[in-house]
């Protein structure tokens, strides 16, 4: 089974994804970082020399590349993965596949990401938490139609990883 984590960004999907990864005793990957891999670039890099439409056909290639394979992953995606063309469509359907949506609450996802924004290329220019906010505010909303598709809906307001890791693994047996 290949478990994909979606939600947005600063939502735990990495963390939580590398717990999962240990728990079920397969492979961690977040996607982001194998892009950067292939690609010799930092996100924000190819971001800025190739812009975002580059970016987001490298991460559908990448993102089918990963899922071809038969063995068991736990995979994290970016925030934007599952909302660019019919990626979610792809993600739900695919053999073998479970998603997971990690929904969090707005002001836990502005008090994260305010402290991150300047490794992250879409919110670097946000320069105050009401900005910040209202950016997040208008994704989500823009968003929650693809995130709210996946089998699995985990709020992790108020849990840690270890109880949102449990929460997911209960749903899965």
């Amino acid at each position: 089974m290949k478990l994909i984590l979606i939600g947005y960004m600063g939502s735990g999907k990495s963390s939580v994804g590398k717990k999962l990864a240990t728990v079920l005793k397969c492979p961690f990957i977040d996607l982001d970082a194998y892009i950067e891999s292939q690609e010799q670039k930092t996100i924000s890099q190819l971001f800025q020399q190739k812009g975002e439409i580059y970016f987001r056909k490298k991460e559908r290639k990448y993102l089918e590349e990963l899922l071809k394979g038969t063995a068991p992953i736990v995979l994290a995606t970016g925030g934007g993965t599952p909302c660019y063309g019919d990626a979610m469509k792809y993600l739900v359907t695919h053999k073998d596949t479970r998603t997971v949506y990690l929904q969090c609450d707005l002001d836990t996802l502005t008090n994260r990401l305010f402290h991150e924004k300047d490794q992250r290329p879409l919110i670097s220019h946000l320069n105050d938490k009401e900005a910040l906010n209202d950016f997040i505010r208008k994704h989500l909303f823009e968003r929650s139609f693809y995130y709210n598709q996946a089998e699995l809906k985990v709020p992790v307001k108020h849990l840690n990883i270890d109880e949102v890791v449990e929460h997911v693994v209960g749903k899965l047996i």
